[in-house]
Protein backbone atom coordinates (compact mmCIF):
# COMPACT_ATOMS: atom_id res chain seq x y z
CA UNK A 1 0.00 0.00 0.00
CA UNK A 2 1.45 3.37 -0.89
CA UNK A 3 2.26 5.55 1.93
CA UNK A 4 2.71 9.45 0.74
CA UNK A 5 5.25 11.46 2.65
CA UNK A 6 5.35 14.23 0.09
CA UNK A 7 2.32 15.84 -1.26
CA UNK A 8 2.59 19.02 -3.96
CA UNK A 9 -0.70 20.45 -4.34
CA UNK A 10 -1.25 23.25 -6.90
CA UNK A 11 2.52 24.72 -6.00
CA UNK A 12 3.56 28.12 -7.86
CA UNK A 13 6.52 30.05 -6.85
CA UNK A 14 6.67 33.41 -8.26
CA UNK A 15 9.49 35.65 -8.17
CA UNK A 16 9.56 39.83 -8.62
CA UNK A 17 12.90 40.85 -10.55
CA UNK A 18 13.58 44.57 -10.32
CA UNK A 19 14.13 46.03 -13.69
CA UNK A 20 16.71 48.21 -12.46
CA UNK A 21 20.07 46.86 -10.95
CA UNK A 22 20.20 47.67 -7.73
CA UNK A 23 23.28 46.43 -5.11
CA UNK A 24 22.65 47.29 -1.70
CA UNK A 25 19.48 47.84 0.88
CA UNK A 26 20.38 51.47 1.07
CA UNK A 27 20.62 51.76 -2.67
CA UNK A 28 16.46 50.26 -2.68
CA UNK A 29 15.37 52.77 0.23
CA UNK A 30 16.67 55.55 -1.81
CA UNK A 31 15.47 54.78 -5.43
CA UNK A 32 11.64 54.01 -3.47
CA UNK A 33 12.11 57.54 -1.65
CA UNK A 34 13.37 59.35 -5.04
CA UNK A 35 10.79 57.84 -7.21
CA UNK A 36 7.82 56.32 -4.83
CA UNK A 37 8.47 52.48 -6.61
CA UNK A 38 10.51 50.08 -8.57
CA UNK A 39 9.48 48.41 -11.64
CA UNK A 40 9.78 44.60 -11.07
CA UNK A 41 9.24 41.83 -13.60
CA UNK A 42 7.43 38.70 -12.34
CA UNK A 43 8.67 35.39 -13.08
CA UNK A 44 6.80 32.12 -12.21
CA UNK A 45 9.62 29.54 -10.67
CA UNK A 46 7.12 26.50 -10.36
CA UNK A 47 3.98 26.32 -12.17
CA UNK A 48 1.30 24.48 -10.65
CA UNK A 49 2.76 21.66 -9.30
CA UNK A 50 1.25 18.25 -8.62
CA UNK A 51 2.66 15.23 -6.95
CA UNK A 52 3.18 12.65 -4.88
CA UNK A 53 6.38 10.99 -3.11
CA UNK A 54 5.89 7.46 -0.82
CA UNK A 55 7.83 6.37 1.10
CA UNK A 56 10.70 4.50 0.76
CA UNK A 57 10.75 5.38 -2.87
CA UNK A 58 14.36 7.01 -4.21
CA UNK A 59 12.62 9.97 -6.61
CA UNK A 60 14.71 11.95 -8.86
CA UNK A 61 13.56 15.60 -10.27
CA UNK A 62 15.58 15.86 -13.89
CA UNK A 63 15.75 19.04 -16.41
CA UNK A 64 17.69 21.81 -17.52
CA UNK A 65 19.45 24.44 -15.52
CA UNK A 66 16.81 27.03 -14.91
CA UNK A 67 13.85 24.38 -15.12
CA UNK A 68 12.97 25.12 -10.80
CA UNK A 69 14.33 21.93 -9.65
CA UNK A 70 16.46 23.34 -6.72
CA UNK A 71 13.22 25.35 -5.95
CA UNK A 72 11.17 22.59 -5.66
CA UNK A 73 14.00 21.02 -3.32
CA UNK A 74 13.74 24.08 -1.14
CA UNK A 75 10.09 23.98 -0.43
CA UNK A 76 10.49 20.65 0.83
CA UNK A 77 13.02 21.59 3.10
CA UNK A 78 10.86 24.48 4.71
CA UNK A 79 13.87 26.56 3.47
CA UNK A 80 10.71 28.97 1.12
CA UNK A 81 7.16 28.63 1.00
CA UNK A 82 5.19 28.66 -2.44
CA UNK A 83 3.74 32.19 -3.13
CA UNK A 84 0.07 29.58 -4.58
CA UNK A 85 -0.68 26.29 -3.48
CA UNK A 86 0.13 23.22 -0.56
CA UNK A 87 3.27 21.31 0.45
CA UNK A 88 2.90 18.31 2.71
CA UNK A 89 5.60 16.48 4.61
CA UNK A 90 5.93 14.07 6.45
CA UNK A 91 8.74 13.37 8.72
CA UNK A 92 12.17 14.14 10.10
CA UNK A 93 14.34 16.05 7.07
CA UNK A 94 17.76 15.95 6.21
CA UNK A 95 18.64 18.39 4.14
CA UNK A 96 21.83 18.48 1.58
CA UNK A 97 20.88 21.19 -0.67
CA UNK A 98 24.36 23.21 -1.23
CA UNK A 99 28.02 22.70 -0.77
CA UNK A 100 28.69 23.44 2.95
CA UNK A 101 25.16 24.55 3.72
CA UNK A 102 25.62 25.39 7.97
CA UNK A 103 29.41 25.39 7.80
CA UNK A 104 31.07 28.22 9.00
CA UNK A 105 34.39 28.85 7.04
CA UNK A 106 36.36 29.71 9.83
CA UNK A 107 35.16 27.06 12.49
CA UNK A 108 37.42 23.78 12.47
CA UNK A 109 35.51 20.62 11.18
CA UNK A 110 34.79 19.59 14.79
CA UNK A 111 33.12 22.70 15.96
CA UNK A 112 31.19 22.47 12.50
CA UNK A 113 29.81 18.78 13.42
CA UNK A 114 28.33 20.18 16.23
CA UNK A 115 26.90 23.12 14.58
CA UNK A 116 25.68 21.89 11.77
CA UNK A 117 23.98 19.02 13.43
CA UNK A 118 22.28 21.60 15.66
CA UNK A 119 20.36 23.29 12.52
CA UNK A 120 19.64 19.10 11.71
CA UNK A 121 17.99 19.48 14.74
CA UNK A 122 20.69 16.82 16.63
CA UNK A 123 20.63 17.55 20.44
CA UNK A 124 24.70 18.19 21.97
CA UNK A 125 24.25 14.83 23.82
CA UNK A 126 23.25 13.16 20.65
CA UNK A 127 26.34 14.48 18.57
CA UNK A 128 28.97 13.77 21.23
CA UNK A 129 27.89 9.66 21.04
CA UNK A 130 27.68 10.20 17.41
CA UNK A 131 30.81 12.32 16.70
CA UNK A 132 33.46 9.32 16.20
CA UNK A 133 31.06 7.62 13.41
CA UNK A 134 30.53 11.05 11.46
CA UNK A 135 34.14 11.68 11.37
CA UNK A 136 35.32 8.11 9.84
CA UNK A 137 32.48 8.29 7.38
CA UNK A 138 34.00 11.19 6.39
CA UNK A 139 37.28 9.99 5.85
CA UNK A 140 38.82 13.19 7.53
CA UNK A 141 40.07 12.46 10.65
CA UNK A 142 43.71 14.01 9.70
CA UNK A 143 41.97 17.91 9.22
CA UNK A 144 39.28 17.78 11.65
CA UNK A 145 40.58 19.88 13.87
CA UNK A 146 41.25 22.68 10.64
CA UNK A 147 39.08 25.12 9.79
CA UNK A 148 36.19 24.64 6.69
CA UNK A 149 38.06 27.28 4.64
CA UNK A 150 40.60 24.67 4.14
CA UNK A 151 38.68 21.80 2.92
CA UNK A 152 37.90 21.08 -0.58
CA UNK A 153 34.67 21.12 -1.95
CA UNK A 154 34.65 16.98 -1.93
CA UNK A 155 35.97 17.30 1.71
CA UNK A 156 33.08 19.60 2.83
CA UNK A 157 30.72 17.35 0.83
CA UNK A 158 31.68 14.17 3.03
CA UNK A 159 31.28 15.91 6.17
CA UNK A 160 27.80 17.02 5.34
CA UNK A 161 26.59 14.44 3.85
CA UNK A 162 28.05 12.41 7.00
CA UNK A 163 25.95 14.59 9.87
CA UNK A 164 23.25 14.53 8.02
CA UNK A 165 23.05 11.14 7.42
CA UNK A 166 24.77 9.06 11.09
CA UNK A 167 20.95 9.09 11.86
CA UNK A 168 18.60 7.74 9.78
CA UNK A 169 16.35 10.07 8.70
CA UNK A 170 12.41 10.41 6.97
CA UNK A 171 13.37 11.82 4.07
CA UNK A 172 16.65 12.78 2.63
CA UNK A 173 16.77 15.75 0.26
CA UNK A 174 19.39 15.49 -2.11
CA UNK A 175 20.81 18.00 -4.55
CA UNK A 176 23.75 17.42 -6.84
CA UNK A 177 26.02 16.79 -3.88
CA UNK A 178 26.41 13.07 -5.01
CA UNK A 179 28.53 14.67 -7.84
CA UNK A 180 31.65 15.91 -5.77
CA UNK A 181 34.14 13.81 -3.81
CA UNK A 182 35.86 10.64 -4.99
CA UNK A 183 34.13 7.53 -6.48
CA UNK A 184 34.60 5.33 -3.62
CA UNK A 185 32.77 7.58 -0.83
CA UNK A 186 30.21 8.23 -3.59
CA UNK A 187 29.10 4.57 -3.82
CA UNK A 188 29.65 4.34 -0.44
CA UNK A 189 26.96 7.42 0.61
CA UNK A 190 24.40 5.37 -1.92
CA UNK A 191 24.91 2.02 -0.52
CA UNK A 192 24.16 4.07 2.79
CA UNK A 193 21.64 5.87 1.32
CA UNK A 194 19.76 2.62 -0.28
CA UNK A 195 20.31 0.68 3.26
CA UNK A 196 17.90 3.49 4.34
CA UNK A 197 15.87 3.51 1.71
CA UNK A 198 15.09 -0.64 2.73
CA UNK A 199 13.92 0.74 6.43
CA UNK A 200 11.38 3.41 4.90
CA UNK A 201 13.54 6.45 3.95
CA UNK A 202 12.39 8.48 1.20
CA UNK A 203 15.07 10.40 -1.48
CA UNK A 204 14.37 12.96 -3.47
CA UNK A 205 17.39 14.17 -5.08
CA UNK A 206 18.20 16.32 -8.27
CA UNK A 207 20.46 15.51 -10.66
CA UNK A 208 22.08 16.14 -13.78
CA UNK A 209 23.71 13.04 -14.36
CA UNK A 210 21.18 11.03 -16.26
CA UNK A 211 23.01 7.47 -15.19
CA UNK A 212 22.69 8.03 -11.43
CA UNK A 213 18.72 8.77 -12.01
CA UNK A 214 18.52 5.26 -14.26
CA UNK A 215 20.29 3.46 -12.10
CA UNK A 216 19.46 4.49 -8.61
CA UNK A 217 15.09 6.31 -8.48
CA UNK A 218 12.01 4.44 -9.05
CA UNK A 219 10.44 7.41 -10.13
CA UNK A 220 11.13 10.64 -11.66
CA UNK A 221 9.90 14.14 -12.32
CA UNK A 222 11.06 16.02 -15.88
CA UNK A 223 10.60 19.73 -15.08
CA UNK A 224 10.57 22.42 -17.77
CA UNK A 225 9.94 25.99 -17.01
CA UNK A 226 8.93 25.69 -14.03
CA UNK A 227 6.11 22.72 -15.42
CA UNK A 228 5.85 18.97 -14.79
CA UNK A 229 6.55 17.62 -18.51
CA UNK A 230 6.27 14.18 -17.59
CA UNK A 231 5.92 12.10 -14.17
CA UNK A 232 6.64 8.69 -14.16
CA UNK A 233 9.41 5.42 -14.07
CA UNK A 234 12.38 7.37 -13.93
CA UNK A 235 14.16 5.58 -17.30
CA UNK A 236 11.07 6.60 -19.44
CA UNK A 237 11.46 10.28 -17.70
CA UNK A 238 15.46 10.29 -18.66
CA UNK A 239 14.22 9.41 -21.92
CA UNK A 240 11.84 11.63 -22.92
CA UNK A 241 14.32 14.24 -21.67
CA UNK A 242 17.16 13.45 -23.40
CA UNK A 243 15.42 13.24 -26.70
CA UNK A 244 13.65 16.77 -26.06
CA UNK A 245 17.28 18.31 -25.45
CA UNK A 246 18.85 16.64 -28.54
CA UNK A 247 15.81 18.74 -30.23
CA UNK A 248 16.27 21.48 -28.75
CA UNK A 249 20.07 21.58 -29.56
CA UNK A 250 19.29 20.89 -33.07
CA UNK A 251 16.87 23.47 -33.46
CA UNK A 252 19.17 26.21 -31.59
Amino acid sequence: MNNPVIQAEDVFVRYHVPQENVRSFKEYLVRIMQRGKLHHDEFLALKGINLTVNQGEFFGIIGANGAGKSTFLKLLAKVMYPTEGRIWVKGQIAPLLAMGAGFHPDLTGRENIFLNGTLLGYKKEELQKRFENIVDFAGIRNFIDSPIRTYSSGMSMRLAFSVATDKKPDILLVDEVMSVGDFSFQEKSLARIHGYQDTGTTTVMVSHSMSRVRENCDRAAWLDKGEIKFLGAADQAVDLYLEHSKIQESVS
